[in-house]
């Protein structure tokens, strides 16, 4: 198995991702070839908690200029992990 902190790069705190905590469901960007297993697997390691379910999503970089020359932003993979009744990530806490 990989290395849980190379599977989870960061969790994604936004207006919307903090609203889905109230029903339980956390959201991080992952690793681009990390599957539902290691991401469950990753979650449990790192924040002892259980995890219910795993959805993941692929999420296409978006074309961008830089004064005339035309780049991309990379490609991401998001991943929404519901947890069990009862247990929670401490560091969504309060925001």
């Amino acid at each position: 198995m990989k290395n849980p902190r190379d599977i989870l790069r960061k969790p994604v705190i936004t207006e919307k991702s903090t609203s889905l905590s109230k029903d339980n469901k956390y959201t991080f960007i992952v690793d681009l070839k990390a599957n539902k297993v290691e991401i469950r697997q990753a979650v449990e390691n790192l924040f002892k908690v259980k995890v219910k379910k795993v959805n993941t999503m692929r999420v296409k970089g978006k074309i961008k200029r830089v004064r005339r020359i035309p780049g991309r932003t990379p490609d991401t993979k998001k991943a929404i992990v519901t947890l069990k009744e009862g247990d929670r990530i401490e560091i969504f806490e309060g925001i």
